[in-house]
This record gives structure tokens, sequence and C-alpha cells, in this order.
């Protein structure tokens, strides 16, 4: 059997995990399952899994926690230090699905203990990349990408000379807002950017995926994962969310992976690695589909894209202020003290002002200085939003 562990259990791609590992329960023994704030869910799933540890992210909630499990046999435990201790309990395979910085102590955890990591946790590359690849590299672990795209240029580039690779394209759905008059996005608000054409996600991602960071933050990681150059790094705008991703080689020859907008084939891809089994995705029906469109993204609408291009220029602890920033300019955003466009210009405001202050180029990347760099960001940008939109 295989010993799994999900971190991250409660939020849209943890439940994708967990239904694909429902459906065969006798391959997998859950070691540990972690969440936020939904203990009734994370207990439920604790409790039907036979998972060994349940962790919840609040401290304030272990006493919830615990009489959840009450009688169920499955320890309970809270805060930050249980997180990463959990994700260190031995297990051959971790799904990494929590969001945000919070998600890289506890994948090294995982990787040190020679885990394979199923990486769907955007900011742990683009904070700290050399830092994971390298644990991977000195504990004989591996990182297997969840993110839809960098599941479908990985599955590209199975068999493939990387030397022969000359350009990677990731595919991006626009977000909410794609086909809206650029003079309507000053004022689109939280609700607004929450709803998705194509995916269901959770609120964060969502808004994400209306500013194009997440795009941003998958440009950074696919550089930090497979070592492509940036100037070889491409997005397009893909409506229909079928083809996820393009890897162009040096004949001129395209390999695409094309597939519905389904996170579980990206997961039971990682799950059953190097195994191809079945999984409940649809199967694509080309002819009802009639057409695939791709259009260039507008830097205007999407200035993420270019903070993005500033980032991978500057390297060392750029790419941790640039996703502290932009979860910050969030927060401000949600709790509508910020305008949708604010965002962009925040993070941009945050990253000058880092640089010219602390300089990054160069910096150590450890997690220490990752911690501090995160911390340095967050106050920053609430500087720029209380000077600027206050």
């Amino acid at each position: 059997m295989k010993r799994v562990s999900i971190l991250g259990a409660t939020g849209s791609i943890g439940q994708s995990t967990i239904d694909l590992i429902r459906r065969t329960p006798e391959r997998f023994d859950v070691v540990a399952l972690t969440g936020g704030r939904k203990i009734d869910r994370l207990a439920k799933d604790a409790i039907e899994l036979g998972a060994e540890v349940a962790v919840t992210a609040h401290d304030d909630l272990l006493i919830s926690l615990r009489e959840a499990l009450k009688g169920s046999g499955v320890e309970a435990a809270a805060g930050e230090a249980a997180l990463v201790e959990a994700a260190a309990r031995p297990a051959h395979w971790v799904m990494s699905a929590i969001v945000g910085a919070a998600g890289l102590p506890p994948g090294l955890a995982a990787l040190e203990q020679g885990a394979t990591l199923a990486l769907a946790n955007k900011e742990s590359l683009v904070t700290a990349g050399p830092l994971l690849m390298r644990s991977a590299r000195l504990n004989a672990a591996r990182i297997i990408p969840v993110d839809s795209e960098h599941s479908a240029i990985f599955q590209a580039l199975v068999g493939e000379d990387l030397a022969s690779v000359t350009r990677c394209i990731i595919t991006a759905s626009g977000g909410a807002f794609r086909d809206w008059p650029l003079p309507d996005l000053a004022g689109a608000t939280p609700e607004q950017a929450a709803t998705h054409p194509n995916w269901d996600m959770g609120q964060r991602i969502t808004i994400d995926s209306a500013s194009m960071f997440n795009k941003a933050l998958e440009v950074i990681e696919a550089r930090e994962f497979f070592g492509f150059r940036p100037e070889q790094i491409e997005v397009v705008i893909h409506p229909e969310s079928m083809v996820h991703a393009l890897v162009g080689f040096c004949d001129g020859g395209l390999m695409a992976h094309v597939g519905p907008p389904d996170m579980r084939h990206a997961i039971g891809y990682a799950l059953n690695w190097p195994q191809r089994l079945d999984l409940p995705v649809e199967a694509l029906d080309l002819t009802a589909l009639g057409r695939l469109t791709f259009r260039a993204p507008d830097m205007a609408r999407y200035p993420a894209l270019r903070l993005a291009r500033e980032v991978m220029a500057q390297r060392g602890l750029a790419g941790a202020v640039f996703n502290a920033a932009k979860e910050r300019a969030m927060d401000h955003f949600i709790a509508k003290r910020l305008p949708f466009m604010g965002m962009a210009e925040v993070v941009e405001e945050v990253l000058a002002r880092i640089e010219a202050e602390n300089g990054l180029i160069d910096a150590e990347i450890t997690l220490e200085t990752v911690g501090q760099a995160d911390h340095l960001a967050r106050m920053a940008a609430d500087k720029v939003v209380q000077d600027k939109y206050s």
C-alpha cells in the first residue's frame, strides 16, 4: 500500500485528491490530513480514510477538532509546527495543496523524509525554488507538479531531451474579466472577481485568475522547476481551457496536452506516476467542442505578467517579496480597501521599495530569509495601501 498524506485536504485540490483515493482505498494507507477552519470536513475525511493524524492550521480550533475526532483513534493536532510534523511523518507520497507561502515549510519537511511531493502549491517554487529543488536532490526525493499547466509540461517532456526545447507556452483562461471593457475593471468587486467562467475553485485562487497573478506565479514556477529561460516562456489566453500547455522543440514541432478542465487528471497523474491508471475524467469529444481559440494577453489588463518578468530578472528573494505583496494586496482588495487594478500597483511599488532599501539580488534563499522577505513585503504592502488608497 502507498502511504500518502494530504496537506490542504479541505480545499478543492485536497478534496479532489480524496475523491480519487476513496475510489480505490485498498491501494492507500492515509498518514495525515491537514486543513484550516473546516473542522467537520477534516474530521469526517480523516475518520473515513483511517488517517493517523488530522491537523488544523489554527491553534484555537484544536479543542473542536479533538471533539470531532473523539473515539475514532485519529490523533488531533494544531498549529504551524504540527503541520510540519505531519508532513515529516514517513510517507511515499505527499500532496502539497496548502494555499500561500504557508505551504513551504511542510513541503520541505516532506522532501526531507524522501517522499514524492505532488506540488499544487505554486508559492513554494516562487518564493524558494532553488531551496526546494536542492532539498529534493539531497534527499533523493521527487517533485511532481500538480498545477494543470505544469503537469501538462511535465507530461509533454517525458522521454524528451530538455536541450531540444525552444519554448514553453502556458495557457490561461483569462479569468472572470477577460471580456470586460478595460475601463470597467476599476469598479470590479471581489464578488465578481471570485466567479470563474471555467473552473470551480476557492475565492483567492479565482481572484488570482481574474488578475492573472496566478499565471504570473506559474511563469516563475516554470523557470524554477524546468529550468527554462524567461524568454522561452510564453502565455496565451485560451478561453476554452482545454489545452493546458504546449512545449515547442528545435525541429519546430509543438507537443500539446489537451483535456477537460478537471484537476483530477493532473492529481491522478501525480498520484499514480509513473503509471497511467483509469481516472473518472470525461473523455473529450472534439467534434462537439468544435474549435479552440488563442489570443495574446493584453498587458494593460494583466500587469502581473510584466511584473513576473521583472521578478525573474531580479532573482534572489524577489519571488518571496512578489508573492507576499500579492497575498497582502488581495487581502485589501477582498476587504474593499483597494480597487481591483490596485493590486498590481501595490505589488510593483513594494518590489521597488524593498529592492531599493534592502537589495534582493543574489540573496541567499533559506527558510529564514524567505520568512524575513515575506514579513517585510507584507508590511510594505500595508504601508503602500495606507499611503495611496486611504
